[in-house]
């Protein structure tokens, strides 16, 4: 991220961005014409990875323990983890569920966003954050359709947040020089929802919402993230639900997602 955003007109998506991030980016799933098909596609897809990839890589227990467990996790997508919180329902311990975790990272259903640190700063939050590697999928686990992301704004933050970062993430796949992700949060409660370092020279930020409006306050931990690297700050955005391109100034731009 460079910072060189024009300023031009787009459209806002509404409704159509809650049917989108609903929908995920298998090509697979959304080939399916109707919700209820693709559902099914996502509940066939992650019964095949449990009981063929799951069994493959490794000798669990009960195989009946990881739907539920997805199910959870699925609820923490976007969200610092909660192993605790994970393990709460089942009886084995916490390092065998953060075994499970890992497993599943390895069949790529789930990724762990690092947190973002430097040896100058003593009050970052060292947790990282969990996310389903897609929205749809996460959607499909929880039994969430388009009209229920529509209806609940903090749940479609949270779903769209994983959408952008599964977007971002196959987009830097494609590029030659080194891309790495991260997460930044503080002790103070400001928070950067990925940050963006390219070949270890220049960090940006990006922050996900799902209003159509953006505040001068939003950039707050995009600022403290400013500051935190200096000179390698390339620049901050917010992907917002908006019209146009805007800039607020020292690097800091809102961008729509369409």
């Amino acid at each position: 991220l460079r910072g060189d955003f024009k300023i031009r007109s787009s459209r806002r998506l509404g409704e159509e961005l809650a049917t989108r991030v609903a929908g995920g980016g298998y090509p697979a799933a959304l080939t399916r014409k109707t919700p209820a098909r693709r559902k099914q596609w996502y509940a066939d897809y992650v019964d095949s990875m449990v009981q063929r990839d799951v069994r493959d890589l490794a000798r669990i227990g009960s195989l009946s323990a990881l739907p539920k467990l997805l199910k959870l996790a699925a609820s923490q997508t976007a969200r610092l983890i909660n192993v605790s919180e994970l393990a709460a329902p089942f009886q084995v311990s916490r390092p065998t569920i953060r075994d499970y975790v890992t497993l599943l990272e390895r069949i790529f259903i789930l990724e762990e966003l690092p947190p973002w640190h430097s040896n100058r700063l003593k009050r970052l939050v060292k947790t990282p954050k969990l996310h389903v590697t897609d929205s749809g999928l996460a959607c499909a686990l929880l039994g969430l359709s388009a009209a229920d992301l529509w209806d609940d704004r903090e749940l479609l933050g949270q779903m769209l947040e994983s959408f952008v970062y599964g977007e971002l993430r196959r987009q830097a796949s494609g590029l030659d020089d080194g891309i790495t992700f991260s997460h930044y949060r503080d002790k103070d409660g400001a928070e950067v929802d990925i940050v963006i370092e390219h070949s270890g020279s220049r960090t940006s930020g990006v922050e996900v919402k799902a209003s159509s409006t953006v505040h001068p306050t939003d950039f707050r931990g995009l600022r403290r993230l400013r500051e935190a690297t200096g000179r390698r700050f390339g620049c901050g955005v917010i992907l917002y639900d908006g019209e146009v391109s805007v800039g607020f100034g020292d690097g800091m731009f809102a961008v729509p997602i369409a």
